[in-house]
């Protein structure tokens, strides 16, 4: 997935986007609002790990523009993470009531919270089966695994997040820019080496006979 974390407290955004990427998430920051709605409006996030008390524009209205569909929401509405340090129920209920997903007060467990980030990931996009397969190959996401004609196939994070992005398009050619976008962050270089140097690594992994064709000029796909 790609996730925002809209922190302004920099050492806790930086742990939480550590943790988050150790779950093979693709995770950009921002440390105030007026930030965070320019991510947005030029991201597609699955996700938003968004603090109530930002500076700039105040994380309330940040939630207003994310759930509203307004100048921040390009495509589908990212799903919203509100946190706080304010524990009241009515703190709660004014954060759910702006259109907030789920709400998490401060300070929390990184697990509970990457639980919650991964719970509302699969209500932000359609329903999938809970194992991809395709071609022989099996993607567990639940257990991070990956099986091929019976055997087990140890990956790398983002050897495992292109592997699944490209078993997703069920055959359809996924390009490098989407594999780009969906498994790195906004610090990837466009012109980068990384998705063709991930996949030669992939191919290696998986084996006999190839299943990870290039489609030339257009992306990649397993057929």
């Amino acid at each position: 997935m790609r996730v925002l974390v809209a922190e302004d407290e920099r050492l806790l955004a930086g742990a939480i986007a550590e943790w988050l990427r150790g779950d093979a998430h693709a995770v950009d920051l921002a440390y105030d609002g007026a930030s965070a709605l320019e991510r947005a409006a030029v991201n597609d996030y699955d996700v938003v790990v968004l603090d109530r008390d930002l500076p700039l524009v105040h994380g309330d209205d940040v939630c207003r523009e994310l759930v509203g569909g307004g100048p921040a929401g390009g495509g589908a509405a990212a799903r919203v993470l509100m946190l706080t340090a304010a524990a009241e129920i009515t703190d709660r209920v004014e954060g759910l009531g702006l259109g907030a997903d789920d709400y998490l007060t401060k300070p929390f467990a990184f697990p509970e919270l990457a639980a919650r980030v991964h719970a509302l990931g699969r209500r932000s996009r359609p329903a999938a089966p809970p194992t991809l397969r395709r071609a022989g190959i099996t993607l567990d996401p639940a257990r991070r695994e990956v099986v091929r004609d019976g055997r087990y196939v140890p990956l790398a994070r983002k050897e495992f997040a292109v592997l699944a992005e490209l078993l997703r398009a069920d055959g359809a050619v996924v390009s490098a820019e989407v594999l780009l976008e969906k498994v790195w962050d906004e610090h990837a270089d466009p012109f980068t080496g990384a998705v063709r140097l991930t996949i030669l690594k992939l191919r290696r992994k998986l084996a006999d006979p190839p299943v990870v064709e290039t489609v030339k000029g257009a992306g990649y796909r397993i057929p």
